[in-house]
This record gives C-alpha cells, sequence and structure tokens, in this order.
C-alpha cells in the first residue's frame, strides 16, 4: 500500500510542478526574463535538474546502496535549495506585487506532494534491523511496486525536458530562441 501511496504524490507533485514550474513560471510569468527574478528562476533550474536526479538514483535503481545515497544526497541538497528559494522569492516578485497568495498555497502543495512522496518512499525502503538501519535492497516484491516504477519511469523524459527548458532559459543565446518561440504562441 504504501508505494500506491508514494506514486499518487509522485503523480500529485509532477502534474502540479508543470503547472507551477513550467506554464506559470516560464510560460507566463517568464521569470527569466526579469533581472529581479533571474536568482530566483537560477534556483528552479538547480530543482528542475536535481529532480530526475532524484527520481532516477532514489526510485529507479535497484541493489545499489552508492545509488540510494546519490539520491538522498541530491534531496538535501533540494531541501537547501528551496529554502533559499523561498527566502529570496518575495523580492523576486515585487514586479507583480508579490507572490500571489494561490501560488503560495500551489507552491505549499507542490513541495508537500514531492517530499512526502519521498518520506513514503523511504519509510519502505529502509527497516530497522537488530537495533541499525537497514536498506532494502530491492522493492520489487512490494505490492503496487510495479505502479510506482512505471510512473517513475515515465516522468523521467518529462523531468528532463523540463530541466533542459530551464537550463535554455538561464543562457542568454537559447533565451533568445526560447523568446522567439514563446511569441509565436498566442493563447494562454
Amino acid at each position: 500500500m504504501g508505494l500506491l501511496i508514494a506514486s499518487i504524490l509522485l503523480f500529485a507533485f509532477a502534474l502540479l510542478a508543470v503547472i507551477d514550474g513550467f506554464y506559470l513560471h516560464i510560460f507566463t510569468y517568464q521569470l527569466f526574463n526579469r533581472q529581479e527574478s533571474r536568482f530566483e528562476h537560477f534556483t528552479h533550474t538547480l530543482r528542475a535538474v536535481l529532480f530526475p536526479l532524484i527520481v532516477y538514483f532514489l526510485f529507479i535503481v535497484q541493489n545499489n546502496n552508492i545509488g540510494f545515497y546519490l539520491g538522498l544526497f541530491f534531496v538535501l541538497i533540494d531541501i537547501v535549495i528551496l529554502g533559499i528559494d523561498a527566502f529570496v522569492e518575495k523580492d523576486s516578485r515585487a514586479f507583480m506585487g508579490g507572490l500571489p497568495r494561490w501560488e503560495y498555497i500551489l507552491h505549499l502543495f507542490v513541495n508537500g506532494f514531492h517530499f512526502a512522496s519521498i518520506a513514503v518512499f523511504l519509510a519502505l525502503k529502509l527497516t530497522f534491523e537488530g537495533g541499525e538501519i537497514a536498506i532494502v535492497q530491492d522493492l520489487s516484491g512490494f505490492k503496487h511496486f510495479e505502479i510506482f516504477y512505471f510512473l517513475s519511469v515515465n516522468l523521467l523524459p518529462g523531468a528532463i525536458i523540463l530541466a533542459i527548458i530551464h537550463i535554455m532559459t538561464n543562457i542568454q543565446i537559447t533565451t533568445k530562441y526560447w523568446n522567439m518561440f514563446r511569441e509565436k504562441v498566442t493563447c494562454c
């Protein structure tokens, strides 16, 4: 049951992250085009790069302690960057009168689902044996593993594409091409 819950949380995170991280931050507000928002966008870029690394090393790689520890390391870095992002957000969004309340609530849900999926996964991956913490090497025998694994593997390409778009919008030459593409889109 735990992997089913982790799957639901991961899916909810991915859906809301596309709305927040792509539609709002990149497509609508174009934070990368605003001097006062560039550092916030850079923190979003770091988190966008970390997410596929977390999914791969923490959720997909099995039977590999190094991969698991790398996944945990990326989660810790993500938490630190999230704190920095939250700290700079007030000044970064001054151009729009501050962060709208509804977007603040969206951020709470996005990050809540993200870290809850990780916490549920870790609750299954770590056990106590003989008074010590042990890593469950292979979760494939757990109920709903196939759903969780399928979701994780299939989130990876989209997460990598979003990371690339974030990186592109941090580089002046590719930002120019993104802006030309964006100007052609007349909706949204």
